[in-house]
Formats: C-alpha cells, sequence, structure tokens
C-alpha cells in the first residue's frame, strides 16, 4: 500500500550498473519504486536475471518485464548477428555512434515508461543514462532528455491536464567512478549487476564497451568489481 505522502516513480532497470545506482538513488530520495525492464530480443538477456534480483534485493514495488520484439528489426550488434566491438581504446568509444546502438532504444523504452506512469499515478520517470562515461549513443545526452519530457507533456493526459512529467538522469554528469562510489554510498550490492553486452553463460567478457567502461570506473575508485569475468577463471 502506497504510503501518505510517497511518491510513485517508475525507473527504467536493466540490471546494470548504472541503472541499479539509479534506482537506489530514487530510493534514497523517499519514492516508492516500479521498476521497468525490457526482453527486447538483446544477446545479454542475463540482465533480466540480474534485473529481477535487483528489484527483488531493494524491495520495489513493482518489477514489470515487457517484451518487445527489437530483434526483428535488428540493426544492432545487440540484436543480430553483428559483432559487438572488443578491446576498443576509451578515447575510441565517444569518435562515433558504435555498432551496440539499438536503433530508437531510449525513445522506445521511455515511451513504455511514460504510459505505465500514467496509469500508476507517477509522473517522475529515472533512468541511468550518461554522458561523460559512455559509448557515444545520442539517446543518452541532456539535450535528448529535454526534448523528451517536452514531448510527454504535450502528447499526454496527465501532461495536459497539470500533472507534468519529470525525466531523472541523476548519472548523466558522473563519471564510472563517481558513479561506483555513489552507489557503494548508498549499499548497494554491484555483485548481482551486470554489463556486459557479450556474456558467456553468466561471465561478462571484460573487452566490450560495457565492461571496459565498468572497470575503468571500478579501478579509479579504488574497489574490486565484485562480477566475475571470462579472463578471471
Amino acid at each position: 500500500m502506497k504510503k501518505t505522502g510517497q511518491p510513485r516513480a517508475v525507473i527504467l532497470l536493466s540490471g546494470g550498473l548504472d541503472s541499479t545506482t539509479v534506482l537506489a538513488i530514487a530510493r534514497s530520495r523517499g519514492y516508492l519504486c516500479n521498476c521497468l525492464s525490457f526482453h527486447y530480443g538483446q544477446k545479454q538477456d542475463i540482465e533480466l536475471t540480474r534485473a529481477a534480483a535487483v528489484a527483488e534485493a531493494m524491495q520495489v514495488e513493482q518489477h514489470m518485464i515487457l517484451r518487445l520484439d527489437l530483434d526483428t528489426i535488428g540493426g544492432s550488434a545487440l540484436t543480430s548477428e553483428i559483432e559487438v566491438p572488443k578491446d576498443r581504446e576509451l578515447r575510441e568509444m565517444d569518435r562515433e555512434i558504435p555498432v551496440t546502438y539499438v536503433p530508437g532504444r531510449n525513445i522506445i523504452f521511455l515511451s513504455h515508461a511514460l504510459a505505465w506512469a500514467e496509469v500508476i499515478g507517477a509522473v517522475d520517470i529515472f533512468l541511468g543514462i550518461n554522458a561523460v562515461d559512455y559509448s557515444g549513443y545520442p539517446d543518452c545526452r541532456p539535450e535528448f532528455l529535454q526534448a523528451f519530457e517536452q514531448m510527454a507533456n504535450l502528447g499526454t493526459k496527465s501532461g495536459s491536464t497539470g500533472n507534468a512529467f519529470k525525466l531523472h538522469a541523476p548519472l548523466i554528469a558522473l563519471t564510472k567512478k563517481e558513479i561506483v562510489e555513489v552507489g557503494i554510498q548508498l549499499g548497494v550490492n554491484y555483485s548481482i549487476t551486470h554489463s556486459c553486452y557479450d556474456p558467456r553463460g553468466e561471465l561478462a567478457c571484460g573487452r566490450c564497451d560495457a565492461c571496459r567502461l565498468r572497470l575503468k570506473g571500478f579501478a579509479e575508485a579504488g574497489i574490486k568489481d565484485p562480477i566475475q569475468y571470462v579472463e578471471n577463471e
């Protein structure tokens, strides 16, 4: 049951480092958290198992997993036979949009989050996009977030009747090091998270962009990454 004065929020939860940290932030701000994950045909569908574990550990109000067949559309190394890039230098990652970009993914995910938020009476939506240590995705930038929020309030019943939506991206200006530090301060158990784009079973590859950025963040924070990598076995 919703507690008096405690607002609801929808949190996009992939089970990764960033979205798990965002969930912890939303909880610390007093929100009743309703998490939304997607089975969209991604190769790394182990993230759904990890998202469920995170949602249970953090005692969220609801955790919904929606099925979207983005693999039918394809066009990404995460949803098709395109090979996931490995061993890229960190300075290469923001030079061009990589093949791990999923066409329209954050637009699609946020649209579903918006619809669910209207149904459950939430106006706050949290997501873990980041524009500092990231792989150059255009839908992780502040200007994208601002434009989507404006559209959301123009095109929904809630927004047009005075209940404006607010999109929260508390990690958008943080480095991976800073994200790890925030999560540790909030008691996040990173051992149950998953970030890898090309896992081998439950093991992270350690070589894709997501793994390299994650490892960089933990190393710079002076903390050992608690998940297992292929190369460590």
